[in-house]
């Protein structure tokens, strides 16, 4: 989902948003194939704020690889930061049972 939502900023800049939207909506297509059945599957062990941080997570350490490798920007420290403060989340989240 990450390249479907950011990628056109590098690839499609100089196109009409109309023609990055399609694109990243065939893109974003694909990938929710695939979500909906996880979340089905998911949700007979998680409960839903579970599902939704693991979901943050992910998309977390996918976005920052894709930020430095393919849209060529700094990694700054506040990400670090920012990485403390979802772990701290995912704590919080799953420190419970689950489905509750």
């Amino acid at each position: 989902m990450t390249f479907a939502w950011y990628a056109h900023l590098k690839n499609l800049l100089d196109r009409p948003w109309y023609l990055a939207a399609i694109a990243s909506w065939g893109i974003a297509f694909f990938e929710y194939l695939l979500q909906v059945p996880a979340n089905r599957i998911g949700y007979a062990q998680l409960s839903l704020p579970q599902l939704k941080m693991l979901q943050e997570v992910i998309t977390l350490a996918v976005f920052v690889p894709f930020a430095t490798l393919y849209m060529d920007k700094p990694v700054k420290l506040d990400y670090l930061w920012a990485a403390l403060c979802m772990l701290a989340a995912v704590y919080f989240v799953f420190r419970g049972t689950a489905n509750t």
